[in-house]
């Protein structure tokens, strides 16, 4: 991610805006709410990971709070090294969501 200036809404500048360095896409991610909301998390997620597991109900918090303002993308982030089955279950879902169950 990196750090760009730009201005908000009215016009007035701010002092920088994250900037992921692969943008967000359809095709590609797992996105949930428009486009146009003003605000965009992207968690990049491990299946055996007792930390996402963790930040679940937070997120879902954050979602249902925010609503339309809010974008939620995710990202199969599988950490192999620590959890042996977690590259097996982002495939799993990423087959789950070729056939819209994801």
């Amino acid at each position: 991610m990196r750090r760009t200036p730009y201005q908000d809404d009215r016009g007035e500048n701010e002092d920088e805006r994250a900037v992921l360095t692969l943008p967000v896409s359809e095709e590609r991610d797992h996105v949930r709410r428009p486009s146009y909301a003003p605000v965009t998390l992207v968690e990049y997620g491990d299946y055996e990971c007792p930390y996402c597991g963790e930040a679940y109900p937070i997120v879902k918090a954050v979602q249902e709070q925010m609503g339309e303002q809010l974008r939620f993308v995710f990202r199969n982030f599988p950490l192999t090294n620590s959890h042996p089955h977690a590259q097996h279950a982002a495939e799993s879902a990423e087959a789950a969501a070729v056939q819209t169950r994801f």
